[in-house]
């Protein structure tokens, strides 16, 4: 038996300023590094043998508050931009609800929760699949498969394709999921079978979700 925990970084300053964030590589706000600090209290008595996270500052500094939290700061980490947010391209940096205003609520709806439509010079969830889910399977499934406990630090967007392997999910389930902030997925494997899973409560979690293009979080 082995344990994977999947966690999606802390509120980022720009998911508090409602901004497309992609590759940007922005610090957690104050809101994020508390959630980061209730996250790792949660996850309290489990032991991993590998730590997995994106070339990006907000899922490497949650990763390591969380993983210190749990007195295991010592734990061996791989960085690798496959587990990088989709690019967003030429939105990076632009107000998600001014961007509604501007295009239209559908069009932004469609560059944001569609599984294959790129927003302008950036990558779609399907472009993310193909870079995600293949280091997944060799570099993270067979340290499972060996019987080694997880933990990867990672992205909604770079999360949803390990969703969709994992949970057998079709492309519009994938694109439309929504990923909380700081919210620990575990899987429980036996060899490369998962064969249990559960989205932890975090207990004073306050940022729990995505903003939608209103700034409104879910």
């Amino acid at each position: 038996m082995s344990v994977l925990v999947l966690l999606r970084h802390g509120q980022s300053q720009w998911n508090l300023e409602n901004r497309f964030t992609g590759w940007t590589d922005v610090p957690l706000s104050a809101q994020g590094e508390k959630d980061a600090h209730a996250c790792g209290r949660a996850l309290k008595g489990m032991m991993f043998d590998s730590a997995f996270t994106s070339r990006l500052k907000r899922a490497q500094d949650t990763l390591t508050i969380v993983l210190a939290e749990m007195g295991q700061g010592g734990t061996p980490v791989e960085y690798d931009s496959a587990l990088n947010e989709r690019h967003y391209g030429d939105l990076q940096g632009l107000n998600k609800a001014e961007m509604a205003a501007k295009y239209g609520e559908e069009q932004v709806k469609l560059w944001r929760r569609s599984y294959a439509t790129r927003p302008p010079n950036g990558e779609s969830i399907e472009d993310c699949e193909r870079r995600t889910t293949p280091f997944f399977v060799h570099y993270i499934l067979p340290l499972l498969v060996q019987k080694k406990n997880v933990i990867v630090s990672a992205h909604g967007n770079s999360m949803r394709p390990i969703f969709k392997y994992l949970d057998h999910l079709d492309n519009d389930t994938t694109a439309t999921l929504e990923v909380g902030l700081c919210l620990p997925y575990i899987y429980s494997f036996e060899g490369d079978r998962v064969v249990h899973k559960e989205v932890r409560t975090v207990p004073g979690l306050v940022a729990t979700g995505t903003a939608d293009i209103h700034g409104q979080g879910k």
